[in-house]
């Protein structure tokens, strides 16, 4: 009897250890839980990726998040810790490509200061959503994201010799669209260039030039915020970011070159083609991301 006793009594304290684990909650996922290739092939990808994002941000005005994020993903990461880490390489890469612009005058200090404010507390907004939201509802934002801006992107026909006309409504404009564009940068994981840039030309009547510099200017500062805002959510590869940020950032005055060789309706048709494979690419990710949550769900 006393033997038995002694065994269940074990027993139960054996079992109540693992009930009290049970229900604690998980661990936050970090930045371990990915696994992103890091063998020297991997390590050429990145910095092909870097190549690309540095042509494409000069040539377009953008961060490359559109570029870096669905290569970060193909490379192991969530598409949260992509988004994260396309930020933060997002930084060297808009200061190259706003010296670049602004050595031949095409960028609008004012209104990328105006931007940045609103981008500033969207961005905040973003980074928090961007640690909160599922990852296949973060797939089909992209993807409905890249479809907005490309409608938008062809049916512009952006001049090179307009700029911005400041009033006190085009300072309010500037600034609720900042904060759009910054929640969307936050939580897509790219610099904002890609919705900034024909907005700036379409709805404030800069020139495709100063669009780009102008976006440009305006979507560092808020890159670095965001960053840090997740770096301390731990969704951050740094190593990645690196590589890529400063690639891209040897790279951007390629692009801007390119970008001052073309007209700007031939650029506003580049825009669209790019993003149009893009779309294609996230639209048949997502829906493989769906499948397979409805095949874990279904076992």
């Amino acid at each position: 009897m006393n033997a038995a006793t002694d065994t269940t009594t074990a027993d139960t304290r054996i079992a109540e250890p693992a009930k009290s684990a049970a229900k604690r909650p998980a661990a936050p996922t970090s930045i371990d839980e990915n696994h992103l290739d890091e063998s020297p092939r991997g390590l050429v990808i990145m910095a092909v990726v870097g190549v690309l994002v540095g042509i494409l941000s000069g040539l377009f005005g953008i961060g490359g998040g559109t570029v870096i994020v669905p290569a970060l993903v193909w490379l192991g990461l969530t598409q949260r810790h992509a988004a994260a880490t396309s930020m933060m390489a997002i930084v060297p890469t808009a200061v190259s490509g706003v010296a670049s612009y602004a050595f031949e005058g095409d960028v609008d200090w004012i209104a990328a200061l105006i931007v940045f404010c609103g981008m500033f507390v969207g961005g905040q907004i973003g980074s928090w959503l961007l640690s909160k939201l599922p990852e296949i509802v973060l797939r089909w934002a992209f993807v409905v994201f890249l479809l907005f801006v490309m409608v938008n992107q062809a049916m512009s026909n952006p001049s090179r010799d307009s700029r911005i006309v400041m009033s006190v409504g085009t300072v309010i404009g500037l600034i609720a669209f900042g904060v759009i564009a910054g929640v969307l940068a936050g939580l897509l994981g790219i610099g904002g260039g890609a919705i900034c840039v024909p907005a700036l030309s379409i709805l404030f009547g800069a020139s495709d030039l100063i669009a780009r510099g102008t976006s440009l200017l305006a979507m560092f500062p808020n890159a670095i915020t965001t960053s840090v805002a997740n770096v301390r959510r731990r969704m951050v590869h740094v190593k990645a970011a690196v590589i890529i940020g400063v690639v891209a950032a040897l790279t951007a005055p390629f692009g801007t070159w390119l970008a001052a060789a073309v007209t700007p309706r031939a650029g506003a048709i580049m825009f669209t083609v790019y993003l149009g494979i893009l779309l294609v690419r996230s639209v048949f990710v997502a829906m493989k991301a769906m499948k397979t949550t409805k095949t874990t769900r279904s076992r």
